[in-house]
């Protein structure tokens, strides 16, 4: 087993926010990336009590900002608080923090060249799934088919984890894409989306309406009522109900009325998505696009 350590000791008596059990392992070594990274585990309240139960995994991206206020550079998503909550729902699962890797996230967290230069993305997951994963699997009790394997992000995060989705369906069944940055590399987002078969799973995104909306047209995209991050979301989402992803059981859509792109906003919009993404049901859907989230 790799030597992780409680979250206390990995901050060194300084202050934190984290909830729950959160284990730390500093530096793990990519050979896809060439770099190292920190990773954080929350294990859910029951793992210690029941020593023969294994649990579906969620792997999350900017580790940073998951679980602690003080490590968080745009605010903490509250995942450890959010998943204590929903342990007492009976929904229980492992979730690991990937840390980004600073100046490098919008390329490794983007399979597609953009203007920041040629993506990282497919390295980035050879090392969840080559590297990571097995480590996890091997140290933990967890359900390590696909059908119990997710991949969670916000905007690059969100971009890469569905891209994940489908490219390496083989290992996640379950997906979470908060506020993707699609526009980063538009039309190749489009390409990429159009040409995958439909594969099943669960596949969960969420948009602001407010999010860019001051830019008002962007590569072809016209942003009317909403943000042209929200317009590129909404372009994404018509080619999945396109290739068959219709129904509650495989996609549900979110689109929330007056949410700018920030933590805060995913960190609302958390619990409900992980129901759905790890839960038997999805959420009851509102009744039109103007409502505070509209599932479609």
């Amino acid at each position: 087993m790799a030597n992780w350590i409680p979250y206390a000791d990995y901050r060194k008596g300084a202050q934190h926010t984290v909830q729950g059990t959160v284990l730390a392992l500093p530096q793990v070594w990519s050979p896809h990336l060439q770099n190292a990274r920190d990773v954080l585990v929350y294990l859910p309240p029951s793992y210690a009590q029941a020593p023969e139960r294994r649990y579906p995994v969620l792997y999350l991206h900017d580790g940073q900002n998951l679980f602690d206020e003080y490590t968080a550079y745009a605010g903490e998503w509250q995942v450890d608080e959010t998943l204590e909550a929903l342990s007492r729902e009976g929904l229980e699962l492992i979730a690991v923090g990937v840390f980004n890797y600073g100046d490098q996230r919008r390329i490794e967290y983007n399979p597609f060249p953009s203007r920041f230069g040629a993506g990282k993305g497919e390295a980035y997951l050879h090392f969840l799934v080559e590297t990571l994963k097995p480590l996890i699997d091997a140290d933990f009790r967890t359900l390590p088919d696909r059908a119990h394997t997710g991949l969670m992000g916000s905007s690059m995060g969100g971009l890469i984890s569905l891209y994940g989705f489908f490219s390496f369906a083989e290992t996640f069944g379950i997906a979470g894409v908060m506020s993707p940055a699609f526009i980063i590399s538009y039309r190749e987002v489009l390409n990429y989306v159009a040409a995958q078969p439909f594969v099943g799973g669960r596949l969960y995104m969420d948009v602001g309406a407010r999010e860019l909306v001051a830019l008002s047209r962007l590569d072809g995209i016209v942003g009317l009522g909403c943000g042209v991050t929200c317009a590129a979301s909404g372009r994404v989402l018509r080619l999945l109900q396109a290739k068959g992803y219709r129904s509650s059981d495989h996609l549900f859509y979110v689109e929330e009325k007056g949410a700018p792109h920030h933590e805060a906003a995913w960190r609302r919009r958390l619990p409900a998505a992980l129901r759905w993404m790890f839960g038997a049901a999805a959420p009851s859907p509102a009744a039109t696009r103007d409502s505070a989230v509209d599932s479609r």
